[in-house]
């Protein structure tokens, strides 16, 4: 059931598309679902969703990286040149989790680009 789950958010942070605005509340309350359903849970609309919203994070990060150095501006975070910044879909879970049920109104967007920003600062 959790390779499961694993494997939809996996499949997740491949595939780009375009945004759906979600909040961290509403992503951890649809993969929590799709971790209960098991084996059904490739068959849900939300499994879709959430896919969706993070192939349009991944997405926007890496343009918004590439701009900013086009521009020769300093980017917002500086993960590796060579390779992509290794995040499991359970790590991914697990940063989501420790954000304080009070900021968890915070768009999905915000929470991944405030942990990029943690993980790979700019010296």
């Amino acid at each position: 059931m959790r390779r499961l789950t694993v494997l939809v958010i996996a499949t997740a942070l491949i595939v780009p598309t375009t945004a759906q605005a979600m909040t961290v509340a509403q992503f951890l309350a649809k993969a929590k679902a799709l971790q209960a359903q098991g084996a059904l849970a490739l068959l849900s609309p939300d499994a879709e969703l959430i896919k969706h919203e993070v192939a349009a994070i991944r997405a926007a990060y890496t343009a918004d990286l590439r701009a900013a150095r086009a521009a020769g501006k300093t980017p917002h975070s500086c993960p590796p040149e060579t390779g992509k910044p290794k995040l499991t879909p359970k790590q991914m879970l697990a940063e989501l989790e420790k954000i304080p049920v009070a900021k968890r109104g915070m768009s999905m967007k915000a929470a991944v680009y405030a942990y990029m920003k943690r993980t790979y600062p700019c010296r």
